[in-house]
């Protein structure tokens, strides 16, 4: 019987356990959020919370025990420097587990978990991704360069009434080269 037992056992030994959920709350604390099972999330949460707690208290003592969980001195500075004073204010729920849906290969419910008040951050630190096809770009570019020509003409031309002839001679736009036809079209 299971009474008054608490935490999950993931199927892991307890060393493999507690290895896990040590990654898991590095990897939270450099990276704002993870993307992990549900179950795992929700165990890793309240270790998470707990090392948020110490670094809210922020003695030597407290450093210590976070230290002896994470064995890694940046993520234990970064905890105690950072995040710890960010959620000062804040009497407990530091993390949110949102959640996705099922894994494809194993039906796993998958859920993100993340530090609540870093979204921005987490989002800021990653660069949008916009997928154009060259065709697209180059169609564009071309349609935009036409429209300033037709803009341009009718200014070029009051412009030719003031200006003498010499200066026009000099300004005229060089012709390009005629294109060579694609070997396909031959």
């Amino acid at each position: 019987m299971r009474h008054r037992k608490s935490g999950r056992k993931l199927n892991r030994t307890a060393s493999h356990r507690k290895a896990m959920l040590s990654n898991m709350a590095n990897q939270l604390f450099e990276n704002k959020e993870i993307k992990t099972t549900t179950a795992k999330a929700k165990e890793a949460r309240s270790t998470v919370e707990r090392l948020i707690t110490y670094a809210k208290k922020g003695d030597t003592h407290h450093r210590r025990l976070a230290f002896g969980f994470l064995r890694n001195k940046e993520t234990t500075k970064m905890l105690f420097d950072e995040i710890g004073p960010a959620f000062s204010d804040r009497p407990g729920g530091y993390t949110r587990i949102l959640k996705l849906g099922r894994r494809q290969g194993d039906g796993a419910s998958l859920s993100i978990l993340q530090l609540v008040g870093f979204e921005k951050l987490a989002e800021a630190g990653k660069p949008e991704k916009k997928r154009t096809r060259k065709k697209e770009t180059a169609k564009k570019e071309s349609a935009e360069n036409v429209e300033v020509k037709e803009v341009a003409a009718p200014a070029d031309a009051e412009k030719a009434d003031a200006v003498p002839e010499e200066e026009i001679s000099e300004e005229q736009p060089e012709e390009k080269p005629e294109e060579k036809q694609d070997k396909g079209d031959q």
